[in-house]
């Protein structure tokens, strides 16, 4: 199964500053990218916050890889 985190990933102007949020949750996709790069894993943070899903952790991961590809790189001069 493919998950389209367009489904998933919510960004509402007066919600916690108009960042990417998950299913209109006030838990940020970088607060799921903070908390995996501080090495908790899938299930410690589904334990925190229960109204979370795999699904949303991998959409998160899916929103934050497509934000990279489409990022430009801006040479020095």
């Amino acid at each position: 199964m493919t998950i389209d985190y367009h489904d998933i990933i919510t960004i509402e102007p007066g919600k916690r500053s108009g960042k990417p949020c998950i299913r209109g949750l006030r838990i940020t996709v970088y607060d799921v990218l903070s908390w995996l790069a501080e090495g908790m894993s899938r299930d410690e943070i589904i334990d925190d916050f229960p109204e979370l899903s795999n699904d949303d952790i991998t959409a998160c991961l899916l929103f934050a890889a497509d934000r990279e590809r489409r990022s430009i790189t801006i040479k020095a001069l």
